[in-house]
């Protein structure tokens, strides 16, 4: 259900480059996704979270 739900968040996403909820069903769902990575992360608490965010998303990116 909430697999659905963000599926079709993000499905709208990448089709327009513009991130906005339709739904507080989507609210919801986000919120939920984001209190489930507090629970698995612990680099938000470490003094370098800045330095690791950076380095993740450079992971991330598509190369040129």
């Amino acid at each position: 259900m909430k697999a659905l739900v963000l599926f079709e968040l993000a499905h709208r996403y990448t089709e327009s480059g513009h991130l906005e909820t339709v739904d507080q069903a989507e609210q919801r769902a986000l919120w939920d996704l984001c209190a489930l990575l507090e629970k698995e992360l612990v680099e938000p608490l470490d003094p370098a979270y800045s330095e690791l965010l950076a380095a993740a998303r450079d992971r991330l990116r598509d190369s040129d």
